[in-house]
C-alpha cells in the first residue's frame, strides 16, 4: 500500500455514493467531514444531530436542516434511516468501521 503525500491528503474529497430508500427510489450523498460531525455534537439533540447530517450529507436532493425535519416529522421512518446509514456508512461511523479498517495493516515491532 503506497504512503500519500501531503498534497494528496489535502486534495482528497468525501466520499460519494447513493442512498436506497424502501420504495427502491434513491438520493445521492456524500460522507461527512470530521469538522462537520464534530460540529453536530455541540449541544444538539439525537434528532436535531440526525437531520442535520441528512441535511448536510445528502447532495441530490439538497434539503435544508428545516425541510428534513419535515420530512422527519411526516415520511416514513425507513427513509430517513436508509439516507442516515448511507451517510454513517461513507463517513466511517457505523459501528466497528475503526476495527475494519486496521485489520489489514501490521503491527512493526
Amino acid at each position: 500500500m503506497a504512503h500519500l503525500t501531503r498534497d494528496q491528503i489535502l486534495a482528497r474529497k468525501t466520499g460519494r455514493g447513493v442512498a436506497t430508500l424502501p420504495d427502491g427510489s434513491t438520493v445521492a450523498v456524500r460522507a461527512l467531514t470530521r469538522d462537520e460531525v464534530l460540529a453536530a455534537q455541540d449541544g444538539r439533540s439525537t434528532a436535531d444531530r440526525d437531520t442535520y447530517y441528512i441535511a448536510t450529507g445528502m447532495t441530490d436532493p439538497k434539503m435544508t436542516e428545516d425541510e428534513v425535519a419535515a420530512w422527519a416529522a411526516a415520511g416514513d421512518a425507513g427513509d430517513l434511516v436508509a439516507v442516515s446509514d448511507a451517510i454513517a456508512e461513507l463517513s466511517g461511523m457505523k459501528p466497528g468501521a475503526g476495527k475494519e479498517a486496521t485489520k489489514s495493516t501490521s503491527r512493526r515491532r
